[in-house]
């Protein structure tokens, strides 16, 4: 879920293809191409062009047509039935309230052979009748050393008063905000997650606190600027930040940082789904997980892939790094999200 991912524009548009289609085998058809809907962000999209829609254009004889939004806009068209598609990238957040809605197929693992070598927790994540997590990264602790004396190695060093006025945290709304909430919780010695001490420390946390943000280009911004000098980042987003601020530190904080999983579904209205899940299969193969970290696009999740420490860096890559990441139950972060919220509204935001 980059911020990059989270484009406003919803516009429906159509990917060039080859000059001819091509059948299964590889030969050429004068068929009419099958149209297959992509709901996604619209980020890197020379990228996906080029080396993901392209080949699998011309290998199955395709015609891949995008809608492109952010999370909640794409998946409230096809609520509102009013969106022919056949696969949707969301969040795992967002992606649950699907499948509480039924608006998701029943996935058929038997036809995504490649799921098979990805790691465990980005398979099914949301439940084995369901799609994979495709990318998975991290949310940790951004930092700049040089406006700080504090060598920040936890999340309780976000609650040390030398930090007062300095940090920026994710809105409770924000797909990190839950996350933070965790964070507190743990922060608080608790070994189970617990609402009132969590609560109870995110108001000691409050004197830090300059802003809340909702759209990581704010944080960037105000680091940038030097209104803020710490605080909970995506990895994904440390090479923007880095490009601003050269000297920032990314710090995957000793108590666990925390799994950003975006995954792929198949909608209950496609009339394509297996070809839908040869999609799927294809995005999880080695070659496109590869050229995805290449291009520091996604974070792979093919454990097949063995990357140079050249082309890790930046990427949550490696069976260490995730089998360490901390996992939200997204079903329970759905179900209090309401009652959070408003509860986030009354004691920490009016404060």
């Amino acid at each position: 879920m980059k911020i990059r991912h989270l484009l406003a524009s919803s516009t429906l548009f159509l990917l060039p293809l080859s000059a001819c289609g091509s059948s299964d085998d590889g030969t050429s058809s004068s068929e009419e191409p099958t149209e297959l809907v992509i709901s996604t962000w619209g980020f890197a999209e020379d990228f996906f062009r080029e080396e993901v829609y392209a080949p699998f254009e011309e290998e199955h004889n395709v015609e891949i047509v995008l809608e492109t939004g952010n999370n909640s806009e794409r998946l409230n068209k096809i609520r509102q039935g009013n969106s022919s598609v056949d696969l949707i990238y969301l969040s795992d957040y967002y992606a649950q309230q699907g499948i509480n809605d039924d608006l998701f197929a029943e996935i058929n693992y038997d036809n995504i052979p490649n799921a098979e070598d990805i790691y465990d927790v980005a398979q099914a994540p949301l439940g084995e009748a369901y799609g994979p997590a495709y990318t998975i990264s991290q949310l940790g602790i951004a930092y700049n050393p040089e406006e700080t004396d504090v060598d920040i190695t936890s999340w309780e060093d976000l609650w040390d008063p030398a930090l007062e006025d300095s940090i920026a945290v994710p809105s409770i709304t924000a797909t990190a905000g839950p996350m933070l909430l965790d964070a507190a919780s743990v922060v608080s010695g608790k070994d189970q997650f617990d609402e009132d001490e969590a609560f109870a420390q995110m108001q000691e946390l409050n004197p830090n606190i300059v802003n809340e943000y909702s759209q990581t280009s704010a944080f960037v911004n105000m680091f940038t600027q030097g209104e803020i000098a710490a605080g909970p980042l995506m990895e994904m987003f440390v090479a923007d930040l880095k490009e601003a601020v050269p000297e920032a530190s990314f710090v995957s904080p000793e108590e666990g940082a925390y799994a950003v999983m975006n995954t792929v579904n198949i909608t209950a209205d496609s009339e394509n789904k297996e070809l839908a899940e040869e999609f799927i299969n294809w995005h999880l193969s080695g070659e496109v997980q590869k050229a995805s970290a290449a291009a520091k696009i996604d974070s792979p999740v093919n454990t097949t892939l063995d990357l140079s420490e050249e082309e890790a860096e930046g990427l949550t890559y490696g069976a260490d790094t995730i089998e360490n990441l901390r996992v939200l139950d997204i079903e329970m972060v759905n179900e209090q999200s309401e009652a959070w919220t408003d509860r986030w509204n009354r004691e920490l935001t009016s404060n």
